[in-house]
């Protein structure tokens, strides 16, 4: 009875044993990434592998046969699922209208966020496109112009790093979403292309009717990290399918009139979230302020904000990225997309964004189901970074550039010599 006992106890020891391990690779993985236990294809920068044993005639060209059937199987019940789901998932409707209403105050400031009247409009689109692709392409390629991270693989980006990753399947597109370039409305797009949202059993049909809360809702939306939980060991093997198979494209612009951007709309509007994590730990830092209202709106109400320069202090600040990395809104665009490990099939500027906006609907063949909508305008960029910067010491603005450098120089912006010299 004893010997029966201690046997029971340790198979219940066993089996719980063997639970935690596995819990504990699937939470390793999820933060981690995927590393080195997925088959290698062309997207990876080349790493040498230990040899495989000798296979059978015949069975290395089973094996992979086998792999990509079981994958193309995946994306198309994938795809499946997603139309299913399409159509059951309900988002409960707003009582007035969804098109956003906008203060005086929020429209000002939130119309940074669009084209400016002078943007060059250039004749040749393709041609254009092309370059902006060569000219990123070169620079990966360049062993001479380094930054963090540039060389490693796919396969090295950890799962937490892909969460910009959007993915459609219905229409095979994945795109790369950077805060302060109109994501919320390529956002909405990607919403009506997959119908991953409906409103009363209705898919949106028109971009904007679909609520800005349900935009940046991240279960709206298919991304790369949660592809760990659905797909297993498989998962990073997918999305380099779906990188291959897929048309992707991210939108970019001109990194110091982002940041100015960032900081319109989450330090000169009333938000209660980046008061509390960002602007009141930048007030005490770097404005030496002990006692802070407990609320944005009292913070408001007294005169206490934080200012542009105490903003670029905080992205200076080496203590910074030691306690969490940057936040979406003035992380590097390099950062969030990848291009280096990613080749993107499209190259879209907010400088550029209506032109832009028509070429790509029209190359995912999607055109004539929706239209971009329509952008706010404003003033120069070159006009908002000497107003901006003006204020700026000298030793700072060179810092930050050197901060975003990769940014400019991958994406084709000019350096802001105007900024950077005596």
């Amino acid at each position: 009875m004893d010997t029966m006992t201690k046997s029971r106890f340790f198979r219940l020891w066993l089996v719980l044993g063997s639970v935690f391990m596995i819990l504990l690779i699937i939470v390793y993985w999820d933060n981690m990434g995927t590393a080195h236990l997925y088959l290698h294809t062309s997207l990876s920068r080349p790493h040498i592998l230990q040899p495989f044993p000798s296979p059978k005639p015949g069975d290395g060209k089973y094996f992979t046969a086998s792999i990509e059937e079981i994958l193309e199987k995946l994306l198309s019940a994938h795809a499946k699922q997603n139309i299913l789901l399409g159509r059951k998932v309900e988002q409960p409707s707003l009582l007035a209208s969804s098109k956003p209403v906008l203060s005086n105050m929020e429209e000002s400031v939130r119309g940074y966020d669009w084209s400016s009247h002078d943007a060059q409009q250039s004749p040749d689109p393709d041609g254009r496109q092309a370059e902006r692709r060569s000219v990123l392409r070169g620079f990966c390629a360049n062993a001479s112009f380094a930054f963090p991270a540039k060389e490693r693989s796919f396969d090295d980006i950890p799962n937490y790093e892909l969460n910009h990753l959007i993915v459609d399947d219905r229409h095979g597109v994945i795109y790369c979403y950077v805060p302060k370039v109109a994501c919320t409305n390529w956002k909405r797009v990607m919403i009506v292309l997959s119908q991953s949202l409906s409103d009363q059993g209705t898919p949106y049909r028109d971009p904007l009717d679909i609520p800005r809360e349900y935009v940046h809702n991240s279960s709206t939306h298919l991304t790369f990290n949660k592809f760990w939980r659905r797909y297993g060991k498989f998962s990073r093997h997918l999305m380099k399918v779906k990188l291959k198979k897929y048309t992707k494209f991210l939108f970019v612009r001109d990194p110091f009139v982002r940041l100015i951007s960032a900081f319109r709309s989450k330090f000169e509007l009333e938000n209660e979230e980046f008061y509390q994590k960002f602007a009141v730990p930048m007030l005490k830092r770097y404005s030496n302020h002990t006692s802070l209202p407990k609320s944005v709106s009292e913070a408001f109400s007294a005169g206490l904000r934080v200012s542009f320069a105490n903003f670029i202090q905080y992205l200076l600040d080496p203590h910074t990225e030691k306690l969490a990395p940057f936040n979406e809104h003035w992380r590097q665009v390099h950062r969030l997309c990848h291009p280096c490990q990613i080749d993107y099939d499209f190259v879209g500027k907010l400088e550029t964004l209506d032109q832009d906006a028509t070429q790509l609907l029209r190359l995912l063949k999607v055109d004539r189901l929706l239209q971009f909508p329509p952008s706010y305008r404003n003033r120069t960029a070159s006009s908002w970074e000497e107003g901006w910067f003006a204020k700026i010491p000298l030793a700072w603005r060179r810092q930050l550039y050197k901060l975003y450098e990769a940014d400019f120089v991958l994406f084709g912006y000019p350096k802001p010599e105007n900024l950077l010299r005596d």
